[in-house]
């Protein structure tokens, strides 16, 4: 019977974090002004795990998340945090 793994990780979309201005410079020369917030900003952090095996199955933004992992919910609000899941076929027999 084939197994499976899962990750789940709360992504943020910022250009700020390391070496992000850099790659979206490269990856696409013509845009200059990319927004603080697009979510091409991820894609670096989202390839590395795609490098690992971990397929991503699921994205969802949320509004934020609290101090215990909980995540808020809102309806008309803005966010850069993105819940995802990822799975990946388990390596245990």
């Amino acid at each position: 019977m084939e197994r499976w793994e899962y990750l789940t990780e709360f992504v943020r979309a910022n250009i700020e974090t390391k070496d992000i201005k850099e790659f979206l410079r490269q990856r696409w020369p013509d845009w200059k002004n990319p927004p603080k917030f697009t979510p091409e900003t991820m894609i670096p952090r989202l390839n590395a795990w795609g490098e690992q095996g971990w397929e991503l199955v699921h994205m969802e933004p949320v509004a934020g998340v609290g101090r215990n992992g909980d995540v808020y919910f809102t309806v008309g609000s803005w966010s850069n945090v993105y819940f995802c899941v990822f799975k990946r076929r388990s390596k245990a027999k």
